[in-house]
């Protein structure tokens, strides 16, 4: 069984005879998926492999970049140019159309920043980030002592400008906006929760507790996180991912037989679910198509 349904309107979301299907194995630890969707490519990494993967449906796995400095998350800017947050490197890099690799965020205040892990680009062109500590650690990134005293969410404005916008995370780690850009959701690894900012410009306020990922087997923390067109909330958690309502409240997970990391809505319809799972990518059909990523 795939779908544990909390909600009988789960069903609209996922169907009831969903099938979870693997696509690709043999990987040390997947992650940072994301779907062209345009030249309709999966780009997706694998932090202890050094190595970032590209799939299509016709063509299977191929080699995107190896090594990668241990990449972890990645987005398309509003350009098309691929941003991608380094473990390895303490980095936030964005890719050129000709494949020169251009540093966006280093450091903060003179000190190199944790492990940049995740990321979102608004539609104006500004880029969220988290910062855990998960890259300052053995087999996925380098081990060293970190250089800040705090795991903080950043913004890189479109002029370069980087601004801390909140530091009160144990981890914080995947971050994703509403439909219309009005709240940004970050959630917390070990605190097992979600939380929601009010956006006003380029500042943020509240972040008060939204939801938290418990309820299901397993003990994955929450990782990656997005919301689909509809405007429900998917994350990572225990067990698979976990669907939230616009409300907070769960309507069901879909199970996975690995821990689940990360996922990108994929395919030309947008309601391919396509899931990194520690050695695996999966994919999922939903009922719902997800946003594209640029």
């Amino acid at each position: 069984m795939s779908i544990d349904m909390h909600d009988p309107r789960f069903g609209s979301i996922v169907a009831r005879d969903a099938q979870v299907e693997r696509l690709a194995t043999g990987f040390d630890f997947t992650e940072g998926p994301v779907w062209h969707p345009h030249e309709k490519f999966l780009i997706f990494s694998d932090m202890p492999g050094d190595h970032m993967r590209r799939w299509t449906p016709a063509e299977g796995i191929t080699t995107f970049r190896k090594p990668s400095n241990k990449a972890n998350g990645n987005a398309y800017d509003r350009s098309g140019r691929l941003v991608t947050c380094e473990h390895a490197s303490s980095r936030v890099t964005r890719t050129e159309a000709d494949g020169t690799i251009v540093p966006l965020a280093t450091h903060y205040e003179g000190k190199q920043l944790n492990s940049p892990n995740d990321v979102v680009v608004r539609s104006d062109g500004a880029i969220f980030f988290t910062d855990p500590e998960f890259g300052r650690r053995e087999r996925f990134g380098v081990p060293r002592m970190s250089e800040l005293d705090f795991r903080g969410l950043y913004l890189i404005k479109p002029d370069g400008e980087l601004r801390l916008l909140a530091d009160d995370f144990g981890q914080p780690n995947g971050l994703c906006f509403s439909l219309d850009e009005k709240r940004l959701f970050v959630n917390d690894s070990p605190h097992r929760h979600i939380r929601v900012f009010e956006v006003d410009g380029d500042a943020l306020s509240g972040g008060k507790l939204w939801a938290e990922t418990g309820g299901g087997e397993g003990e994955r923390t929450p990782d990656g996180m997005k919301i689909d067109s509809a405007g429900n909330l998917f994350c990572v958690g225990p067990g698979g991912i976990h669907v939230f309502d616009a409300g907070a409240r769960r309507v069901g997970v879909v199970l996975f037989p690995e821990n689940v990391a990360n996922f990108a809505w994929g395919e030309d319809d947008l309601k391919s679910l396509l899931v990194t799972a520690s050695s695996s990518l999966y994919r999922v059909r939903v009922e719902i198509a997800g946003l594209p990523a640029f």
